[in-house]
């Protein structure tokens, strides 16, 4: 049996440059790491955690391959700004992984949930986002396509939602909309981009194993609570969420813009 009935099938990001918002930690370090090991040049946000995103920068092939930018996303202009970032130091952008948010961990009932709780949570999860695709379609749409016989294709842009924002989440309902909000926003720029050949795409999680939310599986009651939502009987790891995204990037998905991936062992069966 020759080689090439044996290498298996191969998804490929070389020659594309990727941008990843909250790549240091969780599912984005992980869509990181994928990310190098599928040939791509990646530039990646963090705010706080400067030593974790050096070491994960060095480990996928240092500044040749792999940049980590310290970057605010609080508001479109900051959005819009790490789109700068990532061209100035690769030259384009290919892929717009759209991963940071926050999750206020503390429940917090709707009536005395304070005004500053509502607006940050919008304004990192929603309001930079949007400074985010912003740009970044206006600057695949403006570069010059690496591989012409791949006219249709001019970039992929994947948003990361959860299943809260489809079902909602009680004591959560700032985090909740927001991410309902993000898969409007997928929806509305499929529309609009994949006629100009960008794909837009979202991943919805549910429970990961991740640090924002760790506190919740080290209290019996929250964790007991939460996993009976998922009837595969366990949190997710953020490799099986990193999968789904760099697929959604690759040729194999290019038939599908507008979905809502729910990657949350069979918690939501809708999107």
């Amino acid at each position: 049996m020759s080689n090439s009935q044996t290498a298996g099938v191969q998804l490929s990001l070389q020659n594309k440059v990727a941008l990843i918002t909250g790549g240091s930690r969780g599912i984005g370090a992980a869509t990181v790491r994928l990310f190098h090991q599928a040939g791509a040049k990646i530039a990646f946000s963090y705010q706080h955690a400067e030593a974790k995103a050096a070491e994960l920068a060095e480990s996928c092939g240092g500044p040749a391959h792999t940049r980590a930018i310290r970057h605010p996303l609080n508001t479109p202009e900051d959005g819009q700004s790490l789109i700068a970032a990532t061209v100035e130091a690769f030259g384009r952008i290919d892929i717009l992984v759209v991963n940071h948010g926050i999750w206020p961990s503390h429940e917090q009932p709707i009536q005395t949930m304070s005004t500053q709780q509502w607006n940050k949570t919008i304004n990192i999860n929603l309001d930079a986002s949007f400074g985010l695709v912003q740009a970044a379609a206006a600057q695949m749409l403006s570069q010059p396509l690496k591989q012409p016989q791949h006219s249709h294709s001019r970039g992929h842009i994947v948003l990361i939602s959860s299943s809260a924002g489809q079902r909602g989440e009680a004591f959560h309902a700032d985090y909740a909309a927001s991410k309902g909000a993000i898969i409007s926003l997928t929806k509305s720029l499929s529309t609009e981009l994949i006629g100009q050949g960008i794909y837009c795409n979202c991943v919805a999680p549910g429970w990961t194993n991740t640090e924002m939310v760790a506190d919740v599986f080290l209290q019996p009651e929250r964790a007991n609570a939460a996993l009976a939502l998922i009837p595969i009987g366990r949190p997710g790891n953020v490799d099986e969420i990193a999968g789904p995204i760099l697929f959604l990037c690759t040729p194999y998905a290019g038939f599908i813009s507008g979905e809502i991936l729910n990657v949350n062992g069979g918690a939501v069966l809708a999107g």
